[in-house]
């Protein structure tokens, strides 16, 4: 799942990636090309992880008020509805369809979030979808636990992430006129509401102080929830059993689920990008987003929640399955060599979804 905390020093046009012969690191990893490493992001992650532990010791030494910490809890769940309800199920894989109220909702909720603005968070999170653990992969998990988390920010993309990913459709964002306005006002909104606007409440409404707000209110409530979608590209891609398809490296995480509101459930997720619950297994508990779905298409905001039946969840277990699904009779050994994906899509409106899936899927919430 993508989590671009920093504007990309790669959409500047003027800077083009430079082709280099291939080199080796010294543990004998091969790498195609020459780390070009943006210390701009560099310094502003060192700052972030300095600042969140004094946030931390303002708060073991209790010169934090409680208001502000639940503040902090809330503002952070609103804004990863943004991301996971937003940004993910909605634009990224067109899982289901919302009304223009709930997607403005979604995009001032996914701008507090500072991942990137819609439009860039979704063309890099269907390339990786696309081209999984290859080198077009953003955050290639084969490029190590720290590289998926979060050294990818700290280095230029990979030139396959440019070439392969101009084959990957973006037309539907570039008609969505929410989209296209968060993306030209993303620079002004975006502060305000991450880090200006949570410094404030606190110190206006309860009279917290102003720099406990910022260190708590802001930076350590950033920080904590990048590192919990970060943990979707890393720990999801490592731990976890594989019910769906055991070829490929992403994997079930029931602990990432409940971090990152119902992402964790990773392996069923690659193989069906499209389901508009991101998984099979597990209930509210441990996918929040869902629930914001389901809730927003009680009241018509949200439509044509497409799912997977389970018929085509039966064969799939039964095909390329490790096992450890619950309808499965026994655990076999899982393949650690992980393959690219059969026919990898990045959901709903991919052009290599076949008719076949198209038909088993199931639709609920239908527009009337």
């Amino acid at each position: 799942m993508t989590a671009a905390a920093f504007l990309s020093e790669d959409e500047k046009p003027e800077k083009k990636y430079i082709e280099h012969t291939s080199t080796y690191i010294s543990q004998g990893k091969r790498r195609d090309y020459e780390w070009q490493i943006v210390w701009r992001n560099v310094l502003a992650f060192i700052y972030l992880h300095a600042a969140t532990f004094y946030g931390f010791y303002l708060i073991f030494v209790g010169k934090t008020k409680i208001l502000t910490i639940i503040f902090a809890l809330v503002f952070s769940a609103m804004s990863a509805m943004g991301v996971t309800a937003g940004a993910h199920r909605l634009w990224a894989h067109r899982a289901y369809k919302a009304r223009w109220p709930l997607r403005l909702f979604l995009a001032l909720l996914q701008t507090m979030a500072f991942q990137n603005h819609i439009y860039e968070w979704v063309r890099d999170h269907r390339v990786h979808h696309k081209f999984t653990e290859t080198d077009a992969d953003p955050h290639n998990a084969k490029r190590g636990f720290f590289f998926s988390h979060m050294g990818w920010l700290m280095v230029r993309k990979h030139k396959e992430v440019f070439e392969k990913g101009a084959s990957v459709d973006m037309s539907d964002l570039e008609k969505d006129p929410i989209v296209m306005f968060q993306k030209k006002t993303y620079l002004v909104v975006m502060p305000l509401l991450c880090f200006i606007f949570p410094a404030w409440i606190p110190v206006a409404l309860w009279n917290e102080n102003p720099w406990t707000s910022w260190y708590v209110g802001s930076i350590l409530r950033y920080t904590i929830s990048l590192h919990f979608t970060w943990l979707v590209n890393s720990a999801a891609h490592v731990w976890g059993n594989r019910p769906y398809d055991k070829y490929i490296g992403a994997t079930d995480n029931k602990a990432v689920a409940i971090c990152a509101f119902g992402e964790g459930w990773h392996n069923y997720h690659h193989v069906f990008p499209w389901d508009y619950k991101a998984a099979e297994l597990g209930n509210y508990s441990t996918n929040v987003s869902t629930a914001l779905i389901d809730f927003a298409a009680k009241y018509g905001l949200a439509y044509d929640l497409k799912t997977v039946s389970l018929e085509m969840i039966r064969k799939r277990v039964a095909r390329t399955g490790d096992g450890s699904h619950p309808s499965s009779k026994k655990i076999e050994e899982s393949n650690e060599d992980h393959h690219h994906p059969e026919n990898p899509v990045w959901g709903w409106d991919d052009k290599d979804l076949t008719e076949e899936e198209r038909k088993l899927a199931e639709i609920v919430h239908k527009l009337k």
